[in-house]
């Protein structure tokens, strides 16, 4: 399986094929409202904002699975509007890790292992950035600011 093979469904329901980005710098976050972490959804939009037409792309993947995503898919896209102004592709739901985790963090896991404790997700707001030809480049905590990986999306826009 590689990337652009991949394919999520919206929060509303319609199928998004990773493909659709080819070209393009893709940041995927796992993401989640409740979060004490959720003050990144702004940072994350300020990304979005600052290098959407340069050819970034940021997707947030809401999940449950660390019991703070309340939000159903049909009020996620709202609360993250009002609550932190978020504008950037959200998906709908998804388990990060266990037995039906998306085919997208199965794929993102095994390219991009999370070190010594393994390749789970450990918490809300892990990030991973793709290149604009599909592969995973590099693997982020969720305590990593967005600010933070600026100068990676930037080098990766400019190659």
């Amino acid at each position: 399986m590689a990337f652009y093979d991949i394919t999520f469904r919206d929060s509303f329901g319609s199928t998004v094929s990773m493909s659709e980005f080819r070209g393009k710098v893709v940041l995927i976050v796992n993401t989640a409202t409740k979060c004490g972490l959720a003050g990144q959804f702004k940072e994350l939009e300020e990304l979005h904002q600052t290098y959407k037409d340069k050819g970034l792309v940021v997707i947030g993947f809401p999940s449950d699975q660390f019991k703070q995503e309340p939000e159903t898919n049909e009020t996620m896209v709202k609360a993250c509007l009002i609550n932190f102004g978020v504008t950037f592709l959200i998906s709908e739901k998804i388990n990060v890790n266990g037995k039906d985790t998306h085919p997208l963090f199965v794929y993102l896991k095994k390219e991009l292992p999370g070190g010594i404790l393994g390749s789970n997700i450990k918490w809300n707001f892990t990030k991973f950035l793709v290149s604009k030809e599909g592969v995973p480049f590099k693997r982020y905590s969720p305590t990593t600011k967005p600010v933070e990986i600026e100068g990676d999306i930037i080098n990766l826009l400019d190659k």
